[in-house]
């Protein structure tokens, strides 16, 4: 499922050591919602398996951290994606995705959900295009509202529902 450019692209399973890493890169990545450093530690320990680091050399260019969900053993919830700018636009969130889509971990995985606000023009043109290339739906409606849930802070998150699909592993 994974795509093979000619690049020199690493995709790695995530271990401690890159989440000091990937708070630096989320930090330099607005308007990107930045976690602390301990919960980066987190996303790159206990949940390394449904997480992909992307290295160019010795650089951290991308990453996304997700999880199956606990009452959902079909479902991957996507928790960030978040690239470099100088690797923007070359389709790596997408590679990252469907990598992931390729390991054992989410070998029981038939939907992908997220949550993305209403302006985030990129995530939800990466999210369309990779309902279109697993050839499945993708439905949203407002999961996190303004009001209720950010105290007026934050904009409406809303859900996305990807599938149901099949990956290559079935």
């Amino acid at each position: 499922m994974t795509d093979t450019p000619s690049d020199n692209l690493d995709f790695r399973k995530p271990t401690a050591e890159v989440g000091y890493l990937l708070n630096q890169l989320v930090a330099a990545s607005p308007p990107l919602d930045p976690n602390s450093i301990y919960c980066n530690l987190l996303q790159c320990s206990h949940f390394a398996d449904t997480a992909v680091a992307v290295f160019d050399g010795e650089q951290l260019v991308g990453f996304v951290s997700g999880y199956v969900e606990p009452n959902k053993p079909d479902t991957l919830f996507v928790w960030q994606v978040v690239i470099a700018e100088a690797a923007r636009g070359k389709g790596l969130a997408k590679r990252m995705l469907k990598h992931l889509l390729g390991r054992e971990a989410c070998a029981e995985v038939r939907y992908i959900e997220t949550t993305i606000t209403p302006d985030n023009e990129a995530s939800w043109a990466l999210f369309r295009s990779l309902a279109r290339d697993l050839d499945t739906e993708l439905n949203s409606e407002v999961f996190f509202e303004r009001n209720t849930h950010f105290g007026g802070e934050h904009d409406d998150e809303h859900l996305l529902v990807i599938g149901p699909f099949q990956t290559s592993r079935h």
